[in-house]
């Protein structure tokens, strides 16, 4: 038999389980009309900015067990936006995304980590053009109402994916590095 003090605090334990449970989510629910997915670059000294206008996401994160996260994103190149039709015609050509051989970039995670309050290393596979990398995006998150907004950056060298190929190989014209910027938003499951 249990005493006063120890039933007490087998009652506490299971109440705070119980309002545990409540307040975790799982956000997995993509909300691309309040999601982002913009890269810049140099082009002869200038800064050149871009996005793309369509992507999807399977999300599986809870902000109190992240490393049981996962994530897989899927960017559609023929989506490309460089403010120009002419810019957005030559970025899907053979020489640069090939898009018509490679229509989709991926990146799929394999461990999320987390660094700080709401910051996270997320380490996963980027696969563009066939050319895949491992590579480590730092990323946050935050609670907005009932949205979860994941953002971060990270820089990857187009050579290693073969982006520019041909005459545009060199980086005297375009720069190598590529710094892609996020923001995705999702709700709960």
């Amino acid at each position: 038999m249990l005493s006063s003090t120890q039933m007490k605090f087998v009652v506490a334990s299971a109440a705070l389980a119980f309002v545990s449970s409540i307040h975790a989510q799982t956000y997995g629910q993509l909300q691309p009309e309040h999601s982002q997915v913009a890269f810049t670059f140099e082009q002869m000294g200038v800064r050149m900015d871009g996005q793309f206008r369509e992507f999807d996401a399977k999300l599986q994160f809870d902000p109190d067990s992240p490393a049981q996260g996962s994530a897989e994103i899927h960017v559609a190149l023929g989506s490309v936006d460089l403010g120009s039709p002419d810019f957005d015609s030559e970025a899907l050509s053979s020489d640069w995304f090939n898009a018509a051989n490679f229509p989709t970039a991926t990146f799929t995670s394999s461990v999320i980590s987390q660094t700080a309050d709401n910051l996270y290393d997320v380490s996963g596979t980027l696969t563009i053009k066939g050319q895949s990398q491992t590579i480590t995006v730092p990323a946050s998150f935050q609670k907005d109402g009932e949205k979860g907004i994941f953002e971060g950056q990270f820089t990857i060298e187009r050579g290693q994916f073969s982006i520019g190929e041909g005459s545009w190989a060199k980086y005297d014209i375009v720069a190598n590095d590529v710094t892609v910027k996020f923001q995705i938003t999702a709700l709960p499951n």
